[in-house]
């Protein structure tokens, strides 16, 4: 028999995500109010705030593309989404940190598919450089996705180094 109570402690974890979307989509909601499309502004040494729209996927992956690829994009990212909230839920208590680490993916999942279904692109600001090199341009959902894989694979590869 199922332990509900036992899953649902583990579905708990679902406020991260939550946070995460509502910190993704106000800081994109305020770069699009106070900055114009490509405008850059410095924040501090190696950091600008330049806002830019990504219509493909990590990297502007499919962005040339006619806009077929935003409807497989937003199903690949619900699908992604629900086999992540399947594996915390039905993820040992003992296994905490991953479930932090899916979450922190699903947060980061879904702002982004929030932007990709209402406003058609995804909103990046976040312009890291060193001199005339830049970084490609990225928000906090990206943040919270790369966060999140790494601490996994790191995560993977120290369990199985014991």
């Amino acid at each position: 028999m199922i332990n509900l109570n036992l899953h649902y402690h583990r579905l708990r974890l679902v406020w991260l995500a939550f946070i995460l979307i509502v910190i993704d989509v106000s800081s994109k909601e305020w770069i699009m109010k106070h900055l114009m499309l490509h405008e850059s502004i410095s924040i501090m040494p190696l950091l600008n705030f330049y806002y830019t729209r990504n219509f493909g996927a990590a990297f502007s992956f499919l962005s040339s593309q006619d806009g077929w690829h935003r409807w497989l994009l937003s199903s690949i990212t619900g699908i992604l989404v629900m086999v992540l909230l399947v594996k915390v839920y039905l993820n040992c208590t003992d296994d905490k940190y991953n479930n932090i680490f899916y979450t922190l993916i699903i947060g980061g999942a879904l702002g982004n598919l929030y932007d990709r279904i209402y406003h058609g692109f995804v909103i990046d600001f976040i312009d890291f450089y060193v001199g005339e090199w830049h970084f490609a341009t990225f928000n906090i959902a990206d943040s919270a996705i790369c966060i999140g894989s790494i601490l996994l694979i790191l995560r993977k590869i120290i369990k199985n180094k014991k």
